[in-house]
């Protein structure tokens, strides 16, 4: 990406961090979309619509792309190949009470009431100011199509849509709303504007039970060269000195309670009471990962008191966040992807599995839909969460390589077959311009 915003862009409280020449297709120029990123943070969605991007074909879509702050978003959409432009928009706030000049953290929760009150407000009229910022912006770039990434950017592409007649795409990876806000997010979902609603998985699907005939179930993907196991140099036994022999159950994502890192806790401490001496010995469980900063509490802190009071260090460790996950988790011999709620489609998920792992997970949300119960990895109840069973089915992988070769196998072909990203960028690339073409 080349190029600078405009004065006009920065006295509207936008920078451009990216350009380019709008590509023409043999028909005259092509469709113009902007791509509306709710987070600057790291996240599924972010990384989803990355590979979306990358693989639309410019000649065929012209990629704007909004995020509301420089962060691991921004920094992805860099590194690839997609986009035209890139922009930042600081006034899309990603939280009610943030400071006006900062990201949220996880101290600005304990500001006093005045302070976040006097910010609510404040904040209400800075994504007035957004919203009234990218209307212009879409007038200004005849912009054809509105792709809204997340859940604030659904309800911005509404309104968009609303104030601007161009049509939005809703890209859907929730399963639940706050109370206060179901009603609008029903009616915007219903709206003319809005003409498609993609979802990840059949449970976010659920939402829109009022207006199904806009509703169409696109999975997610990933690219299956940058995750082919023979091309990565794996970095975890030799980092955290573990034995090239050990036995790793490994897990890695945003270390939150409904991401159920406290039942992986408690299944561990009941599969290694089960675990001859040997056993114990050449097994580890270690995750990757961190509670987000605009996150309370600190749940990251929780778990790792929790390995604790379980007497379970040495054998689990929670080893931090890394950028780039790829090198830890080709050297898992199993993933573990603990959610204990309706998870539309996990990545942490397509990724083992590209990588050719097996996974053992709770049978909840999305995730039932991508697993294969005993043929791709092992599904356990999650309503209530089985740890008992949770605890079982690692027992039966640490004692069983055969099952986890073939079920890590069958995992990444898989994924080869039903997740590749320019198959999904392909018919992602349809969707936007039968949209824009009304």
């Amino acid at each position: 990406m080349s190029g600078t915003g405009s004065p006009a862009d920065a006295n509207r409280g936008e920078s451009c961090v990216g350009s380019g020449p709008t590509p023409k297709t043999r028909g005259g120029s092509a469709t113009r979309a902007l791509f509306i990123n709710d987070t600057s943070r790291n996240g599924g969605p972010g990384k989803t619509l990355f590979y979306i991007l990358n693989f639309l074909d410019p000649a065929v879509i012209r990629r704007s792309v909004m995020v509301p702050r420089e962060g691991v978003v921004t920094e992805l959409l860099r590194s690839g190949h997609a986009t035209e432009e890139l922009f930042v928009q600081p006034n899309f706030i990603e939280n009610l009470v943030e400071p006006w000049s900062r990201p949220m953290v996880r101290h600005d929760f304990e500001a006093p009431a005045a302070l976040r009150a006097v910010r609510a407000v404040g904040n209400v009229g800075r994504a007035t100011s957004a919203m009234m910022s990218l209307a212009r912006r879409i007038d200004r770039d005849r912009c054809e199509v509105i792709f809204c990434n997340g859940t604030s950017a659904n309800f911005a592409g509404g309104a968009l849509s609303a104030l601007t007649a161009v049509p939005a795409i809703w890209h859907v990876f929730y399963t639940s709303l706050a109370r206060p806000i179901r009603h609008l997010h029903a009616r915007l979902a219903a709206s003319r504007g809005v003409r498609s609603i993609l979802c990840v998985s059949q449970p976010p699907a659920r939402l829109f039970d009022h207006c199904r005939h806009k509703v169409r179930i696109v999975g997610d993907s990933i690219d299956c060269d940058e995750y082919d196991p023979s091309r990565i140099e794996p970095r975890l036994r030799a980092e955290l000195g573990i034995d090239a022999n050990a036995v790793v159950f490994g897990s890695q994502g945003r270390i939150l309670p409904r991401k159920g890192y406290v039942e992986m806790v408690r299944a561990a401490r009941i599969a290694v009471d089960a675990m001859t001496s040997a056993e114990s010995a050449a097994c580890r469980f270690v995750v990757y990962g961190d509670t987000p900063e605009d996150t309370r509490p600190n749940h990251l802190e929780q778990c790792r008191a929790l390995v604790k009071e379980l007497r379970l260090d040495g054998v689990f460790q929670f080893a931090g966040y890394r950028p780039d996950v790829k090198p830890y988790v080709v050297d898992f011999d199993v993933a573990v992807v603990p959610s204990v709620y309706e998870d539309p489609l996990p990545r942490a998920v397509i990724e083992a599995m590209a990588l050719g792992k097996p996974v053992v997970a709770f049978a909840v949300g999305g995730i039932p839909e991508i697993v294969e119960h005993g043929v791709s990895g092992a599904l356990v109840s999650g309503s209530p969460p089985d740890v008992d069973a949770f605890a079982r089915e690692m027992l039966r992988y640490l004692r069983d390589p055969a099952l986890r070769a073939r079920h890590g196998a069958a995992a990444r072909q898989h994924v080869l077959r039903r997740h590749e990203a320019r198959t999904h960028a392909r018919m992602l690339q349809s969707q936007i311009v039968a949209v824009a073409r009304g």
